[in-house]
């Protein structure tokens, strides 16, 4: 015999779990004691559920493992879901456990503390599975119902809710549930076709997206790639699948123009984990080849973008052993494979000009000191769209974390999960418009001590934004923020901080932040840097290029 609350607490030990995140409340307390009791779960204490959901989603990514998020019903419910989508939108496998009111009153919409009868329908616009518990005897097998659907081809983030009534309710409950997941293989005679084509090609890419990092294949692709000889480029949520200190590794840059060049003369791509998003392909004006193989565990996304030559349906780490197997030695040619490295080198030194000699030190200094095991956690900020992506090296797979919905804000709470995830230092490069909306996460950093090295690049105010204006209105209006002084902030809720006035000043202060044990704030001010020159898209500019 058991609460519905234990049940939850074991069927998430059965199934691998070991860390949730969440906020306590009315309407999941028995959950909670459990989960607080279990000698095999720690709960890390959030300040807001959209936060929570970050944080397991970074949890997820730099693990493999199953991040789990636990609300209250109503408005903690709904307070999760900007994280939720952002989960479902990098392919992230989140659980969100959530209550519900009393199941006598469930559905009657008689006004109850917290009520919402329609939350399910709510949860399922960013959830592909949604459970609602209808008796405390089914606890087990409806979490592993959503538990199963989660892990089963692409990732999607999956929600169950429990009346606070089932939680409380004593009961025999079977404990289902595995931690292990099984992988979709894919389809020999495709695999045969793709070995074929990428055999006989000359100036083959390999195209690497974040399907490689979920699938834990980052070996098979370098062992791919060095087999065939071919050049690697990635997508922003596939860095880190091959060392971006490769020689066979170009980066991310399919969205710069020395980058389409790559692709004028490629004769054939071989495109894994990826869906061809706007960013990553000058919103689909990037040629490609006829000779395309699309790797992935989608079927769905395959065609999407571009026409396939050959599809190839599975899970990429299946479908990289597969060619491994087929493939003995490439047929590149080197001269190709040479432009290839003069572009990245050219594209590089143009990146390192556009963000001036002290953005340059920064990024050098950051790869200098920061451990190569060391998740980066990039916000949407300028400094990220300049450098944070581009030039600052991820070296390992799953170290790489950004909101790939490009949402200002969840920087913190990602770092947060990913530095528990990795279990060492979680590197942000945050500005301060993005850093306020998630400012109360510094006291959940302090409370749990959780090693984020926040650097924070204050120029008061929302700069992509104002960049944008200036370009397409040639006005500003609401992108002018007061001066914070983030020092004082971070030290009032627990959080060592300095303030950093240039680059002298930063080596030695991330080099004390990678000292301590718990969070660091780096207040870094513009103003002594030299600025940034951002050349926008065409998309935000407003007109064709």
């Amino acid at each position: 015999m058991m609460t519905g609350g234990q049940a939850v607490a074991e069927t998430l030990a059965s199934l691998g779990v070991t860390r949730v995140f969440g906020i306590v409340s009315v309407h999941n307390l028995p959950i909670y004691d459990a989960l607080s009791l279990h000698p095999t779960i720690e709960v890390t204490n959030v300040r807001h559920e959209q936060a929570a959901a970050h944080a397991a989603d970074a949890y997820s990514r730099v693990t493999g493992n199953l991040g789990v998020i636990l609300t209250s019903t109503g408005p903690g419910a709904v307070n999760a879901i900007p994280g939720i989508y952002e989960a479902a939108f990098v392919s992230s496998q989140l659980l969100m456990v959530t209550g519900q009111i009393e199941s006598r009153f469930r559905g009657k919409g008689k006004g109850f503390l917290h009520e919402y009868e329609k939350q399910p329908d709510m949860l399922r616009t960013v959830c592909r599975a949604v459970a609602s518990v209808r008796y405390t005897e089914d606890i087990s097998k409806d979490l592993v119902g959503v538990v199963d659907d989660i892990r089963r081809g692409r990732p999607q983030p999956g929600a169950i809710e429990i009346p606070i009534d089932l939680q409380y309710r004593t009961a025999e409950v079977e404990i289902l549930g595995s931690p292990d997941t099984d992988r979709l293989p894919p389809d020999t005679t495709s695999l045969d076709q793709a070995a074929e084509l990428l055999q006989k090609a000359e100036r083959p890419i390999i195209w690497a997206g974040g399907g490689v990092n979920i699938s834990g294949a980052s070996e098979q692709l370098t062992m791919l790639a060095e087999q065939l000889g071919a050049p690697v480029v990635t997508t922003i949520e596939g860095r880190g699948s091959i060392s971006e200190m490769h020689e066979l590794s170009l980066g991310f840059r399919t969205d710069r123009v020395l980058g389409m060049e790559i692709f004028e003369e490629a004769d054939l791509v071989f495109a894994v984990g990826t869906r061809f998003q706007n960013y990553a392909t000058r919103v689909w004006t990037l040629p490609m080849p006829e000779n395309l193989i699309h790797v992935d565990i989608d079927p769905g996304v395959i065609g999407r973008n571009y026409p396939a030559a050959v599809a190839v349906v599975g899970d990429a780490k299946l479908a990289l052993e597969g060619m491994l197997d087929r493939i003995e030695k490439g047929n590149v040619d080197e001269q190709f494979v040479d432009r290839c490295r003069k572009i990245r080198a050219a594209d590089e030194q143009a990146l390192n000009e556009e963000i001036g000699v002290d953005h340059s030190q920064i990024v050098s200094i950051i790869r200098r000191l920061l451990p190569d095991e060391c998740p980066i956690v990039r916000d949407s900020t300028v400094p990220n769209y300049t450098w944070g992506n581009r030039l600052l090296q991820i070296v390992r797979s799953r170290t790489s974390v950004r909101p790939a919905a490009v949402a200002i804000g969840p920087g913190l709470p990602l770092a947060m999960g990913a530095a528990l995830g990795s279990g060492c230092h979680a590197l942000v490069v945050q500005g301060d418009g993005g850093l306020q909306l998630s400012i109360g996460e510094l006291s959940a950093c302090a409370e749990h001590q959780i090693p984020v090295i926040v650097l924070v690049f204050n120029d008061s105010g929302y700069n992509i934004l104002r960049i944008i204006q200036d370009n397409v209105l040639g006005r500003k209006h609401g992108t002018e923020l007061p001066k914070i002084d983030f020092v004082t902030v971070a030290n009032g809720m627990g959080v060592e901080a300095e303030r950093v006035e240039g680059v002298d000043q930063f080596e030695s202060a991330l080099a004390r932040a990678l000292a301590r044990q718990g969070p660091t704030v780096l207040d870094i001010d513009m103003d002594f840097l030299a600025p940034i020159h951002l050349a926008l898209p065409a998309h935000q500019r407003g007109k064709d290029d």
